[in-house]
């Protein structure tokens, strides 16, 4: 499996996902740069994302929905801080409303991805969120933020695995 590790620190106000994969820093890269891979992962299987702006420079942003079992199309947006290729993006994380506002109702947490390389063409990819306080931490992982985004990283093996199997052009 993808996921390695997950911590989360109440204290600090912090969850930490680790991954690992087969791949160099450049290809787990790719999968944040490029709006239809990201598409492919970030949401669970049974909430896929689409991507419907893509900017991951510095002051840029990225936003996109998921689609729910049942229809429903909750949005979400993130506005990027910090962008390093291929080893570090740093963005606040909210979610918006129907026409794409901040839904200020909501936490809007920071999202720390670091990208690194761990041997033998292997990457260990870490993100890291960080809450406002307390009960913004509390009412996201009640909403299932943990399980959701396991499932989601979840996935990546399989677009890496396209990798071996696609011939060169």
């Amino acid at each position: 499996m993808t996921v390695t590790a997950v911590r989360k620190d109440p204290q600090n106000l912090r969850m930490t996902l680790d991954a690992e994969f087969d791949a160099p820093p450049e290809r787990v890269w790719q999968l944040w740069s490029d709006p239809r891979q990201l598409e492919r992962w970030w949401g669970p299987p049974t909430y896929p994302a689409t991507v419907t702006s893509h900017d991951l420079r510095v002051g840029g942003r990225v936003e996109y929905h998921m689609t729910g079992p049942e229809g429903d199309q909750p949005k979400g947006y993130w506005q990027i801080v910090e962008a390093q290729p291929p080893t570090r993006l740093v963005f606040k994380d909210g979610f918006a409303n129907a026409d794409g506002t901040p839904n200020t109702d909501m936490p809007l947490n920071e999202a720390r991805i670091t990208i690194r390389e761990i041997g033998s063409g292997r990457t260990k990819m870490s993100i890291e969120s960080i809450f406002p306080d307390a009960a913004a931490m509390e009412q996201v992982l009640a909403m299932g933020m943990e399980q959701g985004l396991k499932q989601a990283v979840g996935q990546i093996d399989a677009i890496l695995a396209e990798d071996a199997v696609t011939p060169a052009r």
